[in-house]
């Protein structure tokens, strides 16, 4: 009896030990990268004050020498029809004054209102790789180390970088997902913020960063020579390459304007999206994000991680 309740329990013990190293070593190689920058700020613009405009239209109203429907064209209206006639044309003309301002004023408003509050468009494409497909990392960690993400030009050349670098190798190619929502600049922050933050959770950490040109770089510790397939991370955990086998690279952008992505089914339908993402010009890209996990050298994604953390990509 003693035997068996010591075998049910070095069983246990192994299970617990097996699922909970799995779970920290699935944990450390979630490493992550971010470029990215913008504001949400629209610049202030100043109105004129409406011009005001008499009753009697333009020119100066009912005064000689004003022109316009001036005095002297009511002269003989107030000879030949009396002043009865004479006063139902004031009241129409005042009344149709007043209607036309009316207008004038809600027009102003309505323009206001689409300058202060416009149509944004929040945006992602996400892309799973073979882990193949390292040069990827480097390349992206390269872009983190020199991007200027604090300009508007900076910003879009970035962005136009890292989609040429996914459109370039479309043979490592394996999941794809694209999603795009129309708002109002008020909401459209809170709507970006709420799409970063999802992804960046799926980091343990975010071991190389550059948002509106703040450089942060945690410092990743490679195996020595000779540990062929192995990469240690800060965390101090061995990761072999065998048990690894994708990258994840996500483009999230804030843009003015409306933008309309493809459903991704096919490899096709991934390239229209990529270019759609990568052509979107400074002067209307608002905010934008490029993600990638792993980001240290030899860090990949488990077909567990995929499945776990983005069950929502397709085969393309």
């Amino acid at each position: 009896m003693g035997k068996k309740v010591f075998k049910s329990l070095l069983a246990l013990a192994l299970i617990f030990i097996l699922a909970f190293s799995h779970a920290d070593s699935a944990l450390a190689a979630r490493t992550g990268g971010r470029i990215g920058g913008g504001s949400f700020n629209i610049p202030s613009r100043s109105y004129s004050s409406p011009r005001s405009y008499s009753p009697g239209g333009y020119g100066g109203g009912y005064y000689p020498g004003g022109g316009g429907f001036g005095f002297p064209f009511l002269i003989p209206l107030f000879w030949g029809g009396g002043f009865g006639g004479v006063f139902s044309i004031l009241i129409f003309i005042a009344i149709a004054n007043f209607i036309v301002q009316s207008f004038r004023s809600s027009s102003e408003f309505s323009d206001e209102l689409e300058y202060t509050n416009p149509t944004v468009s929040v945006a992602k494409v996400q892309v799973g790789l073979l882990a193949q497909a390292r040069y990827l990392q480097a390349e992206l960690n390269e872009l983190a180390r020199r991007a200027d993400t604090g300009s508007p030009e900076g910003r879009a050349f970035v962005l136009q970088e890292a989609s040429l670098a996914l459109l370039r190798h479309p043979e490592y190619w394996v999941y794809a997902a694209a999603e795009a929502y129309q708002t109002h600049l008020q909401a459209a922050e809170a709507k970006f913020n709420q799409l970063s933050l999802a992804e960046r959770s799926k980091f343990a950490e975010e071991t190389l960063f550059n948002v509106n040109n703040q450089l942060r770089q945690t410092d990743v510790k490679v195996s020595p020579p000779g540990a062929e397939g192995k990469g240690k991370v800060s965390h101090e955990l061995v990761l072999t390459e065998k048990a690894n086998e994708y990258i994840v690279v996500t483009l999230l952008v804030a843009m003015q304007g409306k933008m309309e992505l493809p459903e991704i089914n096919n490899t096709e339908d991934l390239r229209q999206a990529l270019r759609q993402i990568g052509s979107i010009s400074s002067d209307r890209l608002m905010a934008f994000e490029v993600l990638w996990s792993p980001q240290a050298a030899g860090d990949t994604l488990t077909t567990d991680d995929m499945l776990a953390e983005y069950p929502n990509l397709k085969l393309v």
